[in-house]
């Protein structure tokens, strides 16, 4: 699968590493959420050159993850600001933060302690389900087809099993086959037969 086509996959994790998905981007996403908005902010922070820079940013800005505000006139420069989309993205970053925290520290501890303005406390970023607010757990979820489900690649194994199917390499949609073994099946077929 080429990089290009991740958007147009039927899986949410494809499509949203289609936005967020490179290093770069979630440096850039990381600092938005410590409040950094200037591109040479940005650049001094990140060490990263102007060009990826620049290419990242209006990325962003074009998946509408930022915006851009002008904040001076005479050139006219811009801030990067997170939009309702991008502000969604802040489980995601808490997420890599807190797993960073528990695996990636090392002696010294945490870069960074995170702290609840609400109730005044230091805290873990935890995911729980939105009906019972439980603690969720990987073994303790289970997934089923939704309306947007298209092909068992993006399914867990034993549910496209049970379909019937199992998981094939799957081609953007752009109208080309889906199963590159059923193409080589037909094309042993026709040659047996030819």
């Amino acid at each position: 699968m080429q990089w290009s086509e991740l958007e147009d996959q039927a899986c949410s994790v494809a499509r949203t590493l289609s936005v967020i998905g490179d290093r770069w981007t979630l440096m850039i996403l990381r600092d938005c959420f410590l409040r950094v908005r200037r591109f040479d902010d940005f650049q001094e922070r990140l060490g990263i050159g102007r060009p990826i820079l620049s290419d990242r940013l209006n990325k962003l800005v074009d998946a509408f993850v930022l915006t851009k505000v002008a904040y001076q006139t005479n050139p006219t420069r811009y801030e990067y600001r997170l939009t309702p989309k991008g502000l969604d993205l802040y489980p995601v970053i808490m997420s890599i933060v807190h797993w960073g925290d528990v695996h990636m520290a090392g002696k010294k501890g945490r870069p960074l302690l995170h702290q609840h303005l609400t109730c005044n406390h230091q805290f873990d970023p935890m995911m729980v389900c939105s009906e019972c607010q439980e603690l969720l757990e990987p073994r303790q979820v289970r997934t089923s087809p939704g309306p947007g489900a298209r092909h068992p690649q993006h399914m867990p194994i034993e549910l496209a099993a049970s379909l019937g199917r199992r998981p094939t390499k799957e081609k953007a949609s752009d109208g080309g086959e889906a199963r590159p073994k059923a193409r080589a099946r037909s094309k042993a077929k026709a040659s047996a037969a030819g």
